[in-house]
């Protein structure tokens, strides 16, 4: 009994313990399904509220907000409500600032503007996984190394390389980048160098500045870049300090006609979201800005005619951000409502890598992390929707597709669109989204801007640079000339140097639209010819500013320095010693060689037999006497050399053979006049060396010239050994060596330059001759390595790398070449006395068998058809006449007839007799014999018909 009592105590126990349980754990339940879709979702915003960009920002948000809430379509059930922290500029209360965001449990952050605080923040939401909708538009905050970052405006990569491509069109080469000395613009420029690069450009010079200069300090800053080369300024600054400097700017005349001002979005940013001002806009004339481009929509001018009377607003106006922020707070409301659809609910939990040590005050352990996190970021990723901006969608490095910009040029009172960028087309004068319907284009001919007003109101495109503004003239090294002083030599007046050289440099800065000042320096001892390879290296290495002189462009030197356009041609080319070969009274034996003689007197017989074996049987004239025939054909062989001969042809295939002959007989007579007539007239030169290739071949000694890149040249290329060279000093050495020769001590030739080579000739009255060709193709001009040095080489220009100099003197020898000026100073200092560039060797103009082989064979085969034709036609007329001599064998027995066609039958005598036969004669013979065949034929039958049976 006792037992069931508690047996049933022990049951009601349970029971009271259980149903309560069961009744607590399905009201849990019904909270937490409830729960899934909360009545107030918070977002943070954290921004600047006092500055260009936050005073747009926060009255967008709060603007997008009350529609978000206002819209039943959206967080059908759920407020969305925002908490904003002002950052106050400062990296340190903005750390602060997110970290009092997070203990308030929010499932977004949107902000911050600043770069420097959006690193420190992105390691916070990455650890407590809150999505980061950031307006920083630093290249480097990458989507992989911050997984929860989410940017929300256009990546200053972008910019960067629409900066680029703006230097590029206007065909810039280097730029000054003025930036602050931040994230944002140390990192900004680093992708602006990277994209200057691709397009041959570069920046000369960084000019960075910290957060809180001075204006003593931008003084400073802009009069040291003033004192540089380059003219086209970069700026890359906040937008609540940048107007001082272009203040600045103005106070020192860098607003002036000649300098170019590119500002990145911040300058835009700042005029767009303040009300006109004259005095901000006369410092700003000619400016050249981008824009983040939104295209133009009924719901962009809505909420412009909404925005004065939004809350907090304190301008009247707002920029670009305003409209990012609107759709920000859009993007984060559809993704909510999207992440609720699916079943998603918000909840936090304790880190645990997050605790209190003893004693502080942080209360770090009161951050939590959102449970959904991820799933929320992915749905953001994801999203894609239009709203003020365009469309919203995000690419796999998570920025926004279809990156564009305005160009913009501050003219007048306003800011004057003359064109737009974009990643899929470059610049052009027509809107991305035109574009966007296209296929791409990123081709320099399809890039388009409309004219650009520049600083000094002027639309011609400025030069980009000039010269340092440090008062001293280039310094120009001249080589110090020992031999053909005529190319540069020193000269005792003011310029110091003077020659052919020196003309055309002179002539092609006087074309140039600025001055640049000079000073020419000698290099060398004025004892022998200075190496030109140093004074390349020397100019490379900044010991002079530039080289003017004869310095040939090699493949070597323009690896250290640019060159412009030749203005002379050049190559190696080889001069020998030539002696005159004297007229030889054997001279008419000269134009055709043994073999061209031999086969045409073979020729002459060989024809000449043909014709008499074609014409003997019916001609009078090849008729005769053995004696006479052969005398005959002797004659008429070679009386067709003078188309002189006197027997006519009457068959019809010695006439086709004698066309074909004298059509030979023509062509190798007009050869031969015209080579007898150059062996007689042209004088004859003979040299052992025919060219470089006989030279090389040959172990006699090789001159060069002092200082010339002919003599590294024939070792390292060509493979001559050192011991055959020899360095020649003076023009003077140059004929002697020559007279001279390898038995006498001096060279066999000399290579040398193709205008040195000219101008040794015509001093020397043309006693030598340069054989062969060319060897190496070359050119003189001015070279220069970095910035504006030169170095005038031998037919060209030649210029430090990259220099503008460059270009501008090209085209000033252009201008030299087309309108004379070259020639006349080549004239004042060049002889124009002209030497033969080859000797005429008698071999070169004989005539050989090669040339003429073709019209033998055809002469040949015309020769031996003919041939062919006439026996099968005498063999013919030799059967007919065997046959028809035959008696009719009606009444003889088979014996007796066998026996008579032996008797008969015919030997080759009897052919030959036959055909020595005149036609006529053979004729009339068979004529005859057919005519008593037939009346022997008629008396055979008549006897028969009358013998008895």
């Amino acid at each position: 009994m006792d037992a069931q009592v508690k047996r049933r105590v022990f049951l009601l126990l349970v029971s009271c313990i259980w149903v309560p349980m069961v009744v607590l754990g399905g009201t849990e339940n019904v909270t937490v399904s409830s729960l899934s879709r909360p009545k107030v979702v918070k977002f943070g915003a954290l921004f600047t509220v006092n500055s260009v960009i936050g005073s747009s920002v926060m009255p967008a948000i709060l603007a997008a907000v009350d529609d978000v809430n206002a819209d039943s379509t959206v967080l059908s059930g759920t407020k969305l409500d925002v908490i904003t922290q002002d950052t106050n500029c400062s990296g340190f209360i903005g750390t602060i600032d997110a970290l009092q965001l997070m203990e308030k449990e929010v499932v977004v952050a949107v902000g911050p503007q600043s770069s420097g605080i959006a690193h420190v923040i992105s390691h916070v939401v990455n650890e407590l996984r809150v999505p980061l909708l950031s307006f920083a538009t630093d290249p480097t905050l990458s989507s992989l190394q911050y997984q929860y970052f989410l940017r929300t405006v256009t990546n200053d990569y972008f910019q960067m390389y629409a900066i680029a491509d703006l230097v590029d069109y206007y065909g810039w080469k280097e730029v000054i980048a003025i930036f602050v000395d931040d994230d944002n613009g140390r990192n900004g420029i680093s992708v602006l160098g990277d994209a200057l690069a691709k397009k041959r450009a570069k920046i000369s010079y960084k000019a960075a500045f910290s957060p809180g200069a001075t204006m003593s300090d931008i003084d400073d800053l802009l009069v040291s870049v003033n004192l540089m080369e380059a003219r086209v300024y970069i700026v890359h600054v906040n937008p609540d300090t940048g107007l001082s400097f272009f203040s600045k700017a103005k106070k020192l005349g860098m607003m002036s006609s000649g300098y170019v001002w590119i500002a990145t979005d911040w300058l835009p940013s700042v005029l767009d979201s303040s009300d006109s001002n004259k005095d901000t806009m006369d410092i700003l004339q000619g400016v050249v800005a981008l824009r983040h481009h939104t295209p133009d929509s009924d719901k962009k001018k809505t909420f412009a005619s909404r925005w004065k009377n939004l809350k907090s607003i304190q301008t009247s106006r707002f920029n670009s951000y305003a409209l990012y922020a609107y759709d920000t707070v859009w993007l984060v409301a559809r993704a909510l409502d999207l992440f609720f659809k699916n079943g998603g609910h918000v909840t936090f939990s304790d880190d645990p890598s997050l605790r209190d040590t003893n004693g502080s005050a942080l209360k770090l352990s009161s951050l939590r992390v959102f449970d959904q996190g991820q799933k929320l970021l992915q749905i953001l990723v994801g999203m894609n929707f239009t709203g003020l901006t365009g469309q919203i969608q995000f690419d796999p490095q998570k920025d926004l597709i279809h990156p564009a910009y305005d160009v913009l040029n501050v003219v007048g009172t306003g800011l004057r669109t003359i064109g737009y960028w974009s990643n899929y087309s470059g610049l052009s004068v027509i809107t991305p989204e035109v574009l966007y319907t296209k296929p791409a284009n990123t081709s320099t001919s399809n890039q388009h801007l409309y004219n650009a007003i520049w600083p000094g109101e002027t639309i011609k495109r400025p030069r980009g640079w000039v010269f340092p503004n440090n008062g001293k003239p280039l310094r120009i090294a001249v080589p110090f000339r020992v031999t053909f002083e005529e190319f540069v030599k020193k000269d005792k007046g003011p310029a110091g140097v003077k020659g052919y050289c020196i003309d055309v440099f002179e002539a092609a800065i006087d074309l140039l639209a600025y001055p640049v000042p000079h000073v020419y320096i000698l290099y060398g001892d004025g004892k022998r010819n200075p190496s030109f390879n140093s004074i390349v290296n020397d100019v490379a290495q900044n010991k002079y500013d530039a080289a003017v002189g004869d310095i040939a462009i090699t493949t070597n030197r323009t690896r250290i320095v640019d060159f412009t356009q030749p203005y002379m041609e050049s190559g190696l080319v080889v001069v020998a010693p030539v002696k005159e070969t004297k007229s030889s009274p054997w001279a008419f034996f000269k134009p055709f060689t043994i073999q061209m003689w031999g086969v045409t007197g073979v020729f002459f017989l060989f024809v000449g037999s043909v014709v008499w074996i074609l014409e003997h049987r019916m001609n009078p004239e090849f008729r005769g006497p053995p004696r006479k025939q052969l005398i005959t054909v002797f004659w008429f062989s070679f009386s067709t050399m003078f188309f002189a001969h006197r027997e006519n042809t009457l068959s019809t295939l010695g006439r086709c053979v004698l066309i074909f002959w004298l059509f030979v007989v023509l062509i190798i007579n007009s050869s031969y006049t015209a080579s007898l007539t150059s062996i007689l007239t042209v004088q004859k030169l003979s040299s052992g060396i025919a060219g470089i290739d006989s030279l090389i071949s040959s172990p006699d000694p090789i001159g060069v010239q002092d200082g010339s890149f002919a003599y590294n040249y024939l070792i390292a290329e060509l493979h001559v050994p050192k011991s055959r060279l020899r360095i020649i000093k003076s023009e003077a050495e140059y004929v002697s060596a020559l007279q001279q020769g390898p038995k006498g001590g001096g060279v066999a030739a000399i290579v040398d330059e193709l205008p040195y080579v000219e101008l040794f000739l015509s001093n020397s009255k043309c006693i030598f001759r340069t054989v062969g060709q060319e060897f190496t193709k070359s050119g003189w001009g001015f070279a220069i390595w970095s910035t504006q040095r030169l170095i005038l080489t031998v037919f060209g220009q030649a210029f430090q790398r990259d220099s503008p100099l460059a270009i501008d003197l090209s085209t000033a020898i252009l201008q030299l070449s087309e309108n004379g000026e070259l020639q006349r100073i080549h004239d004042k200092w060049l002889s124009n006395k002209e030497c033969s560039s080859q000797n005429n060797q008698v071999d070169d103009t004989r005539l050989s068998l090669s040339s003429f082989w073709g019209l033998y064979v055809i002469c040949g085969g015309a020769c031996a058809v003919a041939l062919v034709v006439f026996i099968c036609k005498v063999y013919c007329q030799f059967l007919r006449y065997d046959l028809e001599t035959e008696e009719p064998e009606i009444s003889e027995p088979e014996s007796a007839r066998s026996s008579r066609r032996s008797l008969r039958s015919r030997s080759f005598k009897d052919l030959m007799g036959f055909v020595d036969k005149r036609e006529a004669e053979i004729k009339d013979m068979l004529k005859r014999k057919n005519s008593d065949n037939k009346k022997q034929i008629s008396h055979n039958s008549d006897v028969q018909q009358n013998s008895p049976v």
